[in-house]
């Protein structure tokens, strides 16, 4: 990957969901992808024969952040069929992959959550003043794993 003196704009990314099927799949075009991250826990531990009166920091569990995505209501259902789905069986999960990509279109880097589950959706605030708004729904997904890629 070559060194950028600017960094890379927000907002020309894609979302695809692997679903089991022979590839991967645009879930449609999202305004908003929010909470990517990871988080790693550390145990402190002291051994009983340590000279020093100090805590040693061993690598603990890590976590994956719940990711928020907000899209246009466009009559897609591949969300609530993801949702009804995960309410009737267990393996519902689905590996999602979040791609950044340059002005020219090319990935330059790519977030995975691995074994992604829907926990919540919130559907559009409807209002009947402006007439200008989009009504835009919400899924907010728990992943076990996150990877990273710089493309």
């Amino acid at each position: 990957m070559a060194t950028r003196e600017t960094p890379y704009g927000a907002y020309n990314f894609l979302v695809e969901m692997n679903d089991g099927t022979s590839s991967d799949s645009a879930l449609g075009g999202f305004s908003d992808v929010s909470g990517i991250g990871t988080e790693n826990s550390l145990i402190e531990y002291r051994q009983g024969n340590d000279k020093e009166n100090r805590v040693r920091k061993l690598p603990g569990l890590h976590k994956t952040s719940d990711v928020t995505l907000k899209r246009g209501l466009m009559g897609m259902r591949n969300f609530w069929e993801w949702i009804e789905a995960t309410r009737t069986s267990p393996k519902t999960a689905r590996n999602l992959s979040i791609t950044l990509n340059d002005e020219q279109g090319n990935a330059v880097m790519r977030w995975k959550l691995i074994n992604a589950r829907p926990m919540k959706w919130t559907g559009p605030t409807l209002a009947a003043k402006g007439g200008s708004d989009v009504a835009m729904e919400e899924l907010v997904v728990a992943a076990e794993g996150f990877e990273f890629d710089a493309v």
